[in-house]
């Protein structure tokens, strides 16, 4: 019998894991058993250092179904990255599936995945929104806007819009794990490691339950992490700007000589320096914020640490 591993990570989602496990269920015995009935699914639950009770619900749907349901708890939060990367090492299905448990995305498109796969012989069959409906219009703006930049700044093209919610073939996991950096954006690596990929559209869910645990400054956070993991662009935008406040101070050097000459200088040009040495400061500081945060990148590859720590597992 062959599997299909559903890897699903977790943070404070007792909640919806339940709600999930039907959800995933009810497609599976409606349609994907029926047209591939040599497949069964495997599931694993990722508990990233939740606080609730969301080990507890991974345990209850283990002893319901022991033979399908696995987890693994680990010993603090280490992030979804680390997450995803977990239940990628522990899958042992032929076909693997990344799905968040909030059920925004939707089940539903399971057997159009195996489809893609299975008959039209794609090696990943990805998923993205096509609107941003119920979603802060702040957030949306940014969201576009970051896609659009990493998409000119880098060679590694990440589609518009893309959810971590993809079905994949044991040679494609079986690549991603291979990649054994600690700083890992998985839209990205996903997306580096080529083979044949297609997209399905899908409309904006509402989470099944819960909140989300994303502020906008994880975003932000995130987004950069993802622009700083497969782009060395800002590196040349921080030399660009160097040399650009240099030409503009010395441009401004010489205006204040000839200002001095022609009509004097009765302040005695303090306010000149001043702004001057304002921008340069400020030019430098932001180059040097850029270049650490590749420094500060290389240190943790550096220390080799584990990506995360289990604590508990079955």
């Amino acid at each position: 019998m062959k599997k299909i591993s559903v890897i699903v990570p977790c943070y404070n989602e007792q909640e919806s894991v339940p709600l999930f496990y039907a959800a995933v269920q009810k497609v599976y015995q409606q349609k994907i058993q029926i047209t591939w009935p040599q497949y069964q699914l495997e599931y694993w639950f990722i508990n990233d250092g939740s606080t609730d009770q969301t080990l507890g619900a991974f345990q209850a749907l283990a002893q319901s179904d022991p033979d399908h349901v696995h987890f693994v708890s680990f010993s603090r939060n280490f992030g979804k990255e680390a997450a995803l990367y977990a239940g990628l090492q522990h899958a042992t299905g032929e076909l693997i599936v990344v799905m968040d448990v909030d059920l925004q995305d939707p089940p539903e498109l399971l057997p159009q995945m195996m489809s893609g796969i299975l008959e039209a012989h794609y090696d990943i069959v990805g998923t993205k929104r096509v609107d941003r409906k119920g979603e802060p219009i702040i957030r949306s703006f940014f969201s576009n806007a970051f896609y659009g930049f990493i998409n000119r700044i880098s060679q590694t093209k990440i589609e518009r819009g893309a959810r971590d919610y993809r079905m994949m073939t044991r040679q494609v996991v079986d690549t991603v794990l291979d990649l054994p950096e600690y700083n890992r954006f998985s839209k990205g690596i996903f997306s580096w490691v080529g083979f044949k990929t297609k997209y399905i559209g899908y409309e904006n869910h509402d989470r099944v339950a819960g909140q989300t645990h994303w502020s906008f400054w994880d975003l932000v956070n995130y987004s950069m992490d993802g622009i700083i993991n497969f782009s060395d662009k800002p590196l040349a935008v921080a030399s660009f700007l160097g040399l650009a406040a240099c030409g503009l101070a010395l441009l401004a050097m010489i205006f204040i000589v000839i200002r001095a000459l022609i009509w004097g200088d009765p302040t005695t040009g303090w306010p000149s320096i001043v702004s001057i040495i304002l921008m340069l400061g400020g030019m430098q500081l932001f180059c040097i914020g850029i270049v650490g945060k590749y420094i500060g990148k290389q240190y943790l590859e550096s220390k080799r640490r584990p990506i995360y720590i289990s604590k508990k597992e079955r």
